[in-house]
């Protein structure tokens, strides 16, 4: 390859020639652009003044109409008042009618109309201002007789001039409005010719680029290219000469990198002889022991430390010939009384000599070394939190525990055992003898047995229902549900807006269960509510359960506080969250005094655990 054509791979004179003959393309093109943009912009101008003379021309038509109606309904109307809007009327449609043709005849820049040289059209304004004038004058006579004289009633003399003028000028307006239209569609054929005319020149200027500009730069840049890539070969072919050559150097290079690297990794570094004493010790190493440069003509173990103890460890350790590298992680007391940590490593040195000597590159992990003490005091306090707050979980669920057997107990002694009592002196106190006495106690005891019957299964609901192992929790709410509100009277609903009986695992059943029941009796017991509706849903693997009722709500403020005895209360809510926790449920309360209280239950199961229950 010439040298020339390396050092030069475009040709100067080519690149300047093709440059000035793209810039006179480009111009060219630029040029046709703005005159095109000139004459579209003039004939818009004029495109307006021709609409606003056709319409001004058209205008003078409906005017010219104008005047005849309202000279007729002078004639034609009795009223004074009306006479006189007629004659206003009249003067001021005559005013604008002739302003607006002797604007369409000599223009009026206010207007914004021209004067028309057009010599047809001013042959037709010449032929129609006889009959024009003669309109006018009718009419300023019809307005003077009422000016000067009071007269109301044209004279009939000038209604038929009127009427006789008015149908030429319409026809001659005619013809004029047609002119103007003609003359406009001719602008507009120039126009298109003009625009045409430039279309053809931008495109030949366009084909001219191509064969005179792009298709020369393309074959320039195509030689270019060809020649980049001969040079680029032999460069590579180069660089691999050179690459062998720095092999060598790139391995002394990265050798140096590594010690480099151990170096500036690791600042606190020391040499010793066999015997412990010292070599060398770092500047940095030397400042965090506290010692000054009178001290280092003693042995390194006790410069390292002030402690007895860990000095009599770091001799033996120093002393002692090993031909591997020992870390270890050594505690040391420095002159100010500071106590350190320092990952050390002691690395022998010159092992074929006798007098063997160390090396000792130290990192100070003090600062590691009291965030694991923190970190361990951290876990000891956590789980003795953690141990604290279960064994405070342990106790209210024993408590719990104890007042629901309270409860049950009470209801059982208040309930059922006094009905039995009232049901055993009933019995006892019969008299056969006295039929009426007895015939009385019968229904009686057969009033309390029913009551007896009804305790007993309200009691044997709230433990264990059978619906629930037997159905399912579905069944077993829509139980629950219509039981209570027979016993309570109590509107207690039950919406299931699932399509197939869904069963789920025993535990979360149960649980379930529990959290509703407890929310249902909540609203009965305290809330005092006449309406309580229990919705339940499955959409995406979630089971919903939503108790809302009417009653007179509470301060849900108290939810996030954990109740410290049963007397104060809160303890059934307390519950209601530990089962769904359980279970790895969710429970949301919303409640507002006054207006009511709603409990939302979200348990999400796996796909897999799902049974669709038999009907």
């Amino acid at each position: 390859m010439n040298e020339d054509n390396y050092h030069a791979p475009l040709d100067t004179t080519t690149f300047l020639r093709i440059r000035k003959w793209y810039l006179l393309a480009l111009a060219a093109i630029a040029l046709s652009i703005v005159v095109a943009q000139i004459l579209i912009q003039h004939h818009l101008n004029s495109q307006l003044d021709d609409s606003k003379v056709i319409n001004v021309a058209g205008r003078q038509r409906a005017y010219s109409q104008k005047l005849t109606k309202e000279v007729l309904l002078l004639k034609e109307l009795s009223d004074p008042e009306q006479r006189n809007q007629i004659f206003a009327e009249l003067r001021e449609t005559l005013t604008v009618w002739k302003e607006s043709h002797q604007a369409l005849q000599h223009s009026d820049v206010a207007m914004g109309i021209s004067k028309d040289e057009n010599e047809e059209v001013q042959e037709l304004f010449h032929k129609i201002n006889p009959h024009y004038d003669a309109m006018v004058s009718a009419v300023e006579n019809i307005l003077a007789d009422f000016r000067e004289s009071g007269k109301s009633i044209p004279d009939q003399l000038y209604v038929d001039i009127l009427l006789e003028n008015e149908r030429t000028f319409l026809k001659m307006m005619d013809a004029i409005v047609n002119k103007y239209d003609v003359l406009s569609k001719t602008h507009l054929q120039n126009l298109k010719f003009k625009e045409y005319l430039l279309l053809a020149i931008s495109l030949l200027i366009l084909i001219l680029e191509i064969f005179f500009i792009f298709k020369p730069l393309s074959l320039q840049i195509r030689n270019t290219i060809k020649n980049l890539i001969v040079a680029h070969k032999k460069s590579d072919e180069n660089a691999k000469e050179i690459k062998k050559l720095f092999q060598e150097k790139e391995k002394s290079l990265q050798e140096l990198q590594e010690l480099n690297f151990v170096i500036d990794n690791a600042a606190l570094f020391a040499s010793a002889k066999q015997d412990g004493n010292v070599v060398f010790i770092s500047k940095k190493f030397n400042e965090l022991l506290g010692r000054n440069a009178q001290e280092l003509n003693r042995p390194l173990y006790e410069i390292l430390t002030t402690d007895e103890g860990q000095q009599q460890y770091l001799a033996e350790v120093l002393k002692s010939n090993r031909k591997n590298i020992r870390t270890e992680e050594i505690k040391i007391k420095t002159t100010k009384g500071e106590s350190l940590w320092l990952d050390m490593s002691i690395i022998p040195m010159h092992q074929s000599s006798a007098q063997q000597s160390i090396l000792i590159l130290c990192s100070d992990i003090t600062e590691r070394k009291q965030n694991e003490l923190k970190v361990a005091q951290l876990t000891q306090a956590n789980y003795e939190e953690t141990m604290r707050q279960k064994q405070l979980q342990a106790s209210q669920i024993v408590e719990g525990q104890e007042e629901e057997r309270k409860r049950i107990a009470k209801d059982i002694h208040d309930g059922i055992g006094q009905m039995l009592t009232a049901l055993k002196f009933n019995i006892e106190s019969i008299n056969l003898s006295n039929k009426e006495k007895t015939a009385e106690k019968i229904e009686y005891i057969k009033s309390l047995a029913s009551d007896l019957i009804k305790g007993v299964r309200t009691a044997t609901f709230n433990l264990t229902p059978p619906e629930l192992s037997d159905h399912g929790i579905f069944p077993a709410l829509h139980k629950m549900t219509h039981e209570l509100s027979k016993l309570t009277g109590k509107n207690i609903l039950f919406e299931n807006k699932t399509e197939e009986n869904i069963r789920f695992n025993s535990l979360a059943e149960t649980n379930i269960y529990r959290v509703v029941q407890e929310a249902v009796n909540n609203a009965i017991k305290y809330a005092e509510a006449n309406y309580i509706l229990v919705t339940i849903n499955f959409n995406d693997n979630i089971l919903s359960v939503v108790i809302d009722d009417d009653g007179k709500g509470f301060d849900d403020s108290i939810l996030g506080k954990v109740p410290k005895n049963t007397s104060e209360g809160g303890m059934g809510l307390f519950f209601m969250k530990e089962r769904m926790n359980y279970i790895n449920g969710r429970l949301f309360i919303n409640s507002i005094p006054g207006k009511g209280t709603r409990v939302t239950i979200n348990y999400k199961t796996d796909s897999r655990e799902l049974i669709v229950a038999e009907e």
